[in-house]
């Protein structure tokens, strides 16, 4: 298993590098359109829809013309606030509440409005790369190393059982030591920014430079904190399903959603904060 996860890790290395600092729009919009036709079937077939492929066919065509080929860069932000809207007012609230039967309107209606989402993040995607990959990295960077810090430090303290409904294995002080993390890694690069002149077009540097320190550790906690309501809500999925994996399109790894299901809610974030400066 360890072997074929890192024979996949290095394959998606291969490709997603190039497509991300060969400065060739194409290729990047090609890899994006790829990546999000898996992760649109992916989550159909969550919900239990009939007929997945065809539905994220439709939803890939819709979003590869209006944000890749017709320039629709204009209405990122609503598509932004539209998915931070529906994470707030919808999905946060799932998690406590339950999702509806797999059979019904209620369950077909919230397919359409997870799609939504992943329209946002994709959008957030394209908003962040515009400005330039390495911030791009960064932003993602961030929901990472929650993620990594999350696993230790539930490993090393985790009691307190996060949502034991939906994902056994998360604790309270898992969350914490990812969130302490974030902070104390993104804090030391805006320390470090001045001296070493890589890190000076990456997110928290930039939020820093632009919003000041207090604003900049509230984003980064927001960040977090939509990197694990994203995680859990992706779990709620699956577990509803009874699937382990969003799919098997990464071997050793699952599906596509299961690497990005924490971006989903939480590059949006990144990306409405960019806009501001």
């Amino acid at each position: 298993m360890l072997k074929t996860r890192i024979i996949t890790a290095l394959v998606l290395l291969a490709v997603l590098l190039p497509a991300l600092f060969l400065n060739y729009f194409p290729v990047f919009a090609a890899v994006l359109t790829v990546f999000f036709a898996a992760a649109a079937w992916e989550s159909f077939r969550l919900f239990g829809n009939k007929r997945p492929l065809l539905v994220a066919a439709f939803w890939t065509v819709a979003f590869a013309y209006t944000f890749l080929h017709a320039g629709g860069h204009s209405a990122a932000k609503f598509w932004l606030l539209l998915s931070l809207l529906i994470w707030l007012l919808r999905f946060t609230p799932t998690l406590k509440l339950g999702l509806p039967p797999l059979e019904g309107t209620g369950n077909v209606m919230l397919s359409l409005i997870y799609a939504v989402t992943l329209v946002g993040c994709f959008v957030a995607i394209l908003v962040l790369y515009l400005r330039s990959p390495l911030y791009l990295l960064s932003a993602m960077a961030l929901v990472w190393i929650a993620d990594i810090g999350a696993y230790f430090a539930g490993k090393a303290f985790g009691k307190r059982k996060l949502a034991p409904s939906i994902s056994p294995g998360k604790s309270w002080e898992g969350a914490i030591g990812g969130w302490i993390a974030v902070l104390v890694l993104a804090s030391l690069s805006i320390v470090l920014a001045g001296s070493v002149p890589l890190l000076a077009d990456t997110f928290a540097v930039r939020v820093q430079a632009a919003l000041g320190w207090g604003a900049t550790l509230a984003v980064l906690s927001l960040i977090v904190a939509a990197s694990v309501v994203g995680d859990l809500f992706e779990s709620q999925l699956k577990r509803r399903a009874g699937m382990k994996d969003s799919s098997t399109l990464l071997p050793g790894h699952g599906g596509v959603l299961d690497r990005i299901d924490a971006l989903v809610p939480a590059l949006p974030v990144a990306a409405w904060v960019s806009n501001l400066f």
